[in-house]
């Protein structure tokens, strides 16, 4: 692909070339639908998660899901079923979300693709008029995230982000509680998401099954050649489709912990770790990291980020390396978790008392409903500005490991604050893992190793490092195009 600068597409689009993409209105943007109206769905993406969202919407009493929308045809006949099963209705079934949505019947989309769809399909929605559920991660690339606001504001749309846990009763106590000021002022707000991400092997190239639109299952991606480790999962550890295990587990983590924190970004950030697996070498196919610690440094307090990827299955000591998936506030008084306040110097939790919370009853889903009824914001658990806020911390870790270095682990890692305890658990706990799950000797062994990056959140850019920026956003691929006026 020729490396178009985004600046030149958006020129070229603007006198006329891929302008006939940009999908018009075929409705009121952002229609408030009353309560006796039946809000009409469709659900692009229609594998495992989008098999829970059309559960989920087919199931509601005033809402059908009508579309199925996937580049791969191959499920259009199950999931058909599965929805005349649920919902009594027999929805209809398109490869390409643009024809979908030209249909004025339509209401909302919910979006359970891969990453690198989210955002243009949020905007193009947006401009249809459409309101939209968007799995985490709201965004592939720290732009498209910003855009995606820009189009919800603009057309008056409800954007949902897919972060279930902002509807989660106990989590939001949990945040109340760290954001009180009750047990001392929050100093580290700390997430982990440690899911078993074990070699993905390779896979030889070859043609794409005749039922999938690859170059459409590409869509903003650059183009490339089809494999069987791009379709349908394992995408998620390839840079240019997905984020790796921190933004895909790790959003959800990630945004609980910067919930605490608040509705902004850091001042800096800097990230480490590597892929281990147990293949020759310890390479696989993948590119994306299964083992990274980071650090997000917001001033007045630190956001800390690990994930392990070598856990569920027995390690070398003959146990089975447990799997993490939580979030914890390290106050000046000890720690808050879902279960409780831990006082310093003691195992046992006291109850956390009474805060406000300010979320919507419900679940995730019926949230989202809800909101598209009322046609308020106001009434989304996690609207996209917070998806984005979130999503963007996953990009900016990942930034920084992608412009990393190899040092020996020997080597103590420069621009990490190894003397905030929390950090140097998380490092040490990388260690122990990788030490227990491969035959690795870690004194002949190297980590990868991210600059410290200097951030400045107003205007979403590093501070003087155009390298870091260019990682910020990705090139145009016409006519699947993020553009920069939504």
């Amino acid at each position: 692909m020729s490396r178009m600068s985004r600046r030149t597409f958006v020129k070229q689009a603007s006198t006329g070339f891929a302008a006939s993409f940009i999908i018009a209105g075929t409705k009121a943007s952002g229609r408030v639908l009353g309560a006796n109206e039946v809000i009409r769905i469709g659900v692009a993406g229609i594998r495992d998660r989008g098999s829970s969202h059309i559960s989920a919407f087919a199931k509601m009493p005033g809402v059908q899901v009508t579309h199925l929308i996937d580049p791969d045809s191959r499920l259009f006949a199950q999931r058909v079923a599965q929805v005349k099963q649920l919902g009594g209705n027999t929805p209809k079934c398109f490869q390409d979300i643009r024809k979908a949505l030209e249909d004025k019947n339509l209401d909302a989309i919910s979006i359970a693709t891969c990453n690198h769809w989210h955002s243009l399909m949020t905007i193009w929605a947006c401009q249809a008029g459409k309101h939209v559920y968007v799995e985490k991660p709201a965004s592939h690339v720290v732009f498209e995230g910003r855009k995606c606001i820009e189009a919800a504001r603009k057309y008056d749309c409800i954007v949902q982000h897919g972060t279930q846990s902002r509807s989660d009763r106990k989590w939001a106590l949990a945040v109340a509680a760290a954001r009180s000021g009750k047990y001392g002022k929050l100093l580290v707000a700390k997430g982990y998401a440690s899911k078993p991400r074990w070699s993905i092997g390779f896979k030889p190239v070859k043609e794409p099954p005749p039922e999938l639109d690859f170059d459409l299952w590409l869509g903003p991606a650059p183009k490339q050649p089809y494999h069987e480790n791009l379709v349908h999962y394992n995408w998620h550890w390839f840079w240019d489709t997905g984020n790796g295990e921190i933004g895909n587990q790790g959003v959800h983590q990630m945004d609980i912990a910067r919930w605490a924190i608040g509705d902004r970004l850091p001042k800096s950030v800097v990230s480490l770790g590597g892929r281990w697996v147990n293949e020759p070498d310890y390479k696989d196919q993948g590119q994306t990291p299964n083992m990274q610690l980071t650090v997000f440094d917001y001033g007045d307090v630190l956001l800390v980020f690990e994930v392990r990827g070598l856990v569920g299955r027995k390690g070398r000591d003959g146990k089975e390396i447990p799997s993490q998936v939580t979030n914890e506030f390290y106050c000046e008084e000890g720690m808050i978790t879902a279960g409780g306040f831990y006082p310093k110097g003691k195992n046992k939790p006291e109850p956390l008392g009474d805060f406000p919370i300010a979320i919507k009853p419900g679940d995730h889903f019926a949230n989202f409903i809800q909101a598209v009824r009322s046609g308020k914001v106001e009434d989304l658990n996690a609207d996209i500005l917070h998806g984005h806020l979130s999503s963007a911390l996953c990009h900016l870790g990942n930034i920084s490991y992608r412009l990393g270095t190899q040092v020996p682990f020997s080597q103590e890692p420069t621009g990490v604050p190894m003397d905030v305890p929390e950090v140097r658990a998380s490092w040490e706990a990388i260690e122990r893992n990788l030490q227990n799950a491969l035959d690795i000797d870690l004194k002949k062994a190297t980590y990868t190793l991210g600059p410290k990056l200097a951030f400045d959140p107003e205007k979403e850019k590093f501070v003087d490092n155009p390298k870091a920026d260019a990682l910020l956003t990705r090139p145009p691929r016409p006519p699947f195009v993020v553009p920069e006026k939504v």
